[in-house]
């Protein structure tokens, strides 16, 4: 098997798989006061301190959660008012805010700033992630941030697909709230977290113990948190940089069409087109011949239909309809790339026949 969908979920590393296990095999409440539980506690504390200081955040913003979804919802349903948020937001955020405003795009998938400039004012937050999980595209979060805070709003950034990726300092994108998870970038699943910089208050969604200084109930998943620290540990961009040369020789095959290419985006992901051919039809004859890629968010799986992402970018239904997402990840090899490009060109042209 090929498996190119990182951006759905990427493999958990050696290392956190060992801790994961490692954390099991300890038993303890990380909020008993005895022994048991004060060994629980340091590997939560470890953990919230090793995500902070690579986020350049005090380890009291963060609080941990069951994952990204749980995150953005804890954001977009903390405050009433006007809220805006991105037109190409991944569903967690746009189904927490079903009555905000939809900030557009451009062709390229950059926000369009204009636009942002004069719907900003009165807004009470704003909501851009930092990287588009469909076409890989790199947000000017500083940039962004500032028109935001210039109109007296607060500002939220899903750095899901950021993580590990590229560089991402709170303090530099100037946000009041980032939210992230750690299957994106080696972790386990089921784990996330929210930072929420001074001054900011989430909605508390989970109602019960004390835990996450009141502002999450619940036993902390200890084993999962050990994991996501671990994985934050094991992140090396440098590394992952390397991959765009590998998502380069991708979007060099003959006869496609690659979105976003002229923006900025990160080093692992591509998504393009063969008009013409349903996305569909791409998938099933790839996942028979044992590669696995996607059609745009698994989040929002379950049948494949023309990506808001690609149609808030102008895109036409036809050329959408027909687009797949490739991402790589860190344990991608220049021979699985080759594989996927081989099957690629010789399945293509038995698409175009039969449409």
């Amino acid at each position: 098997m090929i498996y190119l969908d990182h951006n759905a979920t990427t493999p958990a590393k050696p290392a956190v798989i060992e801790t994961v296990a490692s954390a099991m095999r300890e038993v303890g409440n990380a909020s008993s006061v005895h022994a048991s539980g004060r060994s629980a506690r340091g590997v939560v504390e470890d953990a919230r301190k090793c995500l902070a200081s690579l986020l350049n955040a005090d380890p009291k913003a963060v609080i941990f959660t069951s994952g990204a979804t749980e995150a953005n919802n804890a954001v977009l349903k903390s405050l009433g008012g006007k809220i805006l948020v991105s037109a190409i937001e991944h569903p967690s955020v746009l189904e927490a805010a079903p009555n905000a405003a939809h900030i557009p795009v451009k062709a390229d998938g950059l926000i369009d700033l204009d636009a942002l400039e004069r719907m900003a004012e009165g807004a009470q937050l704003v909501s851009v992630m930092l990287v588009n999980n469909e076409t890989g595209v790199i947000q000017p979060i500083e940039q962004i941030s500032k028109i935001v805070k210039a109109k007296g709003a607060l500002m939220h950034c899903d750095a899901v697909q950021a993580m590990g990726r590229i560089d991402v300092d709170v303090q530099k994108l100037g946000v009041d709230y980032l939210t992230i998870t750690a299957h994106k970038f080696g972790g386990p699943q089921g784990v996330g977290a929210l930072i929420a910089l001074a001054g900011t208050k989430p909605v508390k969604l989970i109602h019960g113990g004390g835990q996450e200084r009141r502002a999450r109930a619940g036993t902390e998943n200890v084993a999962g948190i050990a994991g996501f620290g671990a994985a934050v540990k094991a992140i090396d961009i440098a590394q992952y940089q390397t991959l765009a040369v590998l998502r380069d020789r991708i979007e060099q095959m003959s006869g496609i069409h690659v979105f976003g290419k002229n923006a900025p985006r990160v080093a692992n992901t591509t998504c393009f087109a063969n008009n013409g051919v349903p996305a569909d039809t791409q998938l099933m004859a790839l996942d028979l011949a044992g590669v696995c890629v996607s059609s745009g968010s698994a989040c929002s799986s379950g049948s494949v239909k023309p990506s808001h992402v690609l149609q808030s970018m102008g895109i036409d239904a036809s050329l959408a309809n027909s687009a797949l997402r490739v991402s790589l990840g860190w344990d991608t090899t220049e021979r699985d790339v080759d594989k996927f490009i081989a099957m690629y060109q010789k399945l293509a042209p038995t698409w175009k026949k039969a449409a």
